[in-house]
């Protein structure tokens, strides 16, 4: 079993996640031998305002 987690900003749209995990499973089966039924992906995502870089937010980063 494998599980990959990946954080990102939100506005993505669902068929971009979709094409995504399509073509991780792929790469992770085929780099990896992990078998697709057995692997799950979870996207976490997160605010402008909830996520930093450098000291500063990132959705004061946009607005500037």
């Amino acid at each position: 079993m494998a599980h990959v987690q990946i954080t990102l900003l939100a506005g993505r749209t669902t068929e971009q996640k979709r094409r995504a995990v399509k073509r991780l499973t792929q790469a992770l089966h085929e780099e990896l031998n992990v078998n697709p039924e057995r692997l799950t992906i979870t996207f976490i995502e997160v605010p402008g305002d909830n996520y930093a870089r450098n000291g500063t937010l990132i959705s004061d980063r946009s607005s500037a």
